[in-house]
């Protein structure tokens, strides 16, 4: 019940903050503000708690500390994107700024929206340059070539993932949908931007992908309703996009959500159901929401997951060889071992405590009603 408190109180603030409004006084004096913080951090909405606090009259280390560091962090993610685009556009490459870099401009308050990492898509061919730029600027590489992006950090703070494409062979849908991605782009210079109606449906394919994984957290609805409440879209195109990225009624329920839950609006059943899936999930889900998914995207059940989960790859056209063959190389060097590896599985597995840690896992997705 203190959760849904927490819960409850989190929206308010932040639907606050972002509309520019001053909580009401009577409501703030009633919250427990060390559960609010705490709900906040897990959904990285302490700085738009914080700015709502602050027009409230209620100012203390707690807020002035979020918004400081989250301004700071702003101000060093700013400066060193100055600095990649420079590189780029010097380089003659072309590139997209993504999702936190474009949001971020749409709150109220400098610093309002948190964020971990910068996203920029960039011309595919040109990864070696963007490699060189990048290590140039002092940054470290993380993870470069296989995948849909390169990864580059530079302590303290500085995450940034260059896209080589926007979605995985794992969302064929998507993946086709943006394959010639630059037709959908405009812009005159090296640096392009998506036009209002595609940037929602590449926001909302990117939310799909987490929500239907691990679950995605109410700053990625925050994200929507600011977006939402920015521009003023052609929903007759984005209804038809939708419908072929196979979300056409995802978009309408989520759309209604999230204008709905900030707007303070009354849920029906099914929304406050929906909204229930973000409020649990935190900024990048969780393990339980991915269990529930899985077993209801295979249809297998508790059981048939607990046996697919058994199971390993033989066969070098399973999706899930390779990973199985660098994981287990012995057995799959002498192929008369694998019977005997899904035990050695079950045995390291105890040992280490992570078969104890996904049968609760599983234990509680079955309470909350998995299939």
């Amino acid at each position: 019940m203190k959760a849904d408190q927490s819960a409850q109180d989190v929206i308010y603030l932040v639907s606050c903050a972002v509309r520019e409004l001053v909580p009401a006084a009577s409501r703030v004096a009633a919250m427990d503000l060390d559960a609010v913080y705490a709900f906040a951090a897990r959904h990285m909405l302490s700085a738009a708690v914080a700015f709502a606090l602050e027009r409230a009259g209620v100012s203390d280390g707690r807020s002035r500390n979020a918004i400081a560091t989250a301004q700071r962090r702003a101000i060093l993610f700013q400066t060193a994107l100055e600095q990649v685009k420079l590189g780029l556009e010097q380089a003659g490459i072309w590139y997209l700024p993504l999702k936190g870099i474009v949001l971020k401009d749409l709150y109220p308050g400098f610093g309002m929206r948190e964020f971990a990492d910068f996203d920029i898509l960039f011309d595919a061919e040109r990864a070696d340059a963007v490699k060189e730029i990048m290590e140039g600027l002092g940054f470290q590489v993380k993870r470069y070539g296989p995948g849909i992006h390169d990864c580059y950090s530079k302590p303290p703070v500085l995450n940034f993932e260059m896209h080589r494409e926007l979605f995985g062979a794992s969302r064929e849908t998507f993946r086709a949908y943006y394959r010639d991605v630059q037709n959908r782009l405009v812009g005159e210079g090296l640096e392009k931007r998506f036009a209002p109606e595609d940037l929602y449906l590449y926001l909302l394919a990117h939310m799909y992908k987490h929500y239907s994984v691990r679950g995605t957290g109410l700053r990625s609805l925050l994200d929507l309703y600011v977006f939402l409440t920015h521009e003023r879209l052609d929903l007759d195109y984005v209804a038809a996009e939708a419908e072929m990225l196979g979300l056409g009624e995802f978009e309408a329920r989520l759309r209604t959500l999230a204008l709905h839950v900030f707007s303070g609006d009354a849920l029906r059943d099914e929304e406050r159901e929906m909204l229930g899936y973000f409020v649990d999930s935190g900024t990048y889900g969780t393990a339980v929401h991915r269990l529930e998914n899985a077993m209801r995207a295979s249809r297998r059940g508790r059981f048939g997951y607990l046996l697919h989960r058994f199971l390993v790859p033989v066969r070098k056209t399973n999706g899930n060889y390779a990973k199985f063959a660098k994981a287990y190389p012995l057995f799959y060097r002498h192929r008369v071992l694998l019977p005997f590896l899904p035990f050695y599985r079950c045995l390291r597995a105890l040992r280490n405590g992570k078969l104890w840690a996904e049968g609760k896992m599983i234990w509680r997705a079955r309470r909350k009603g998995a299939r």
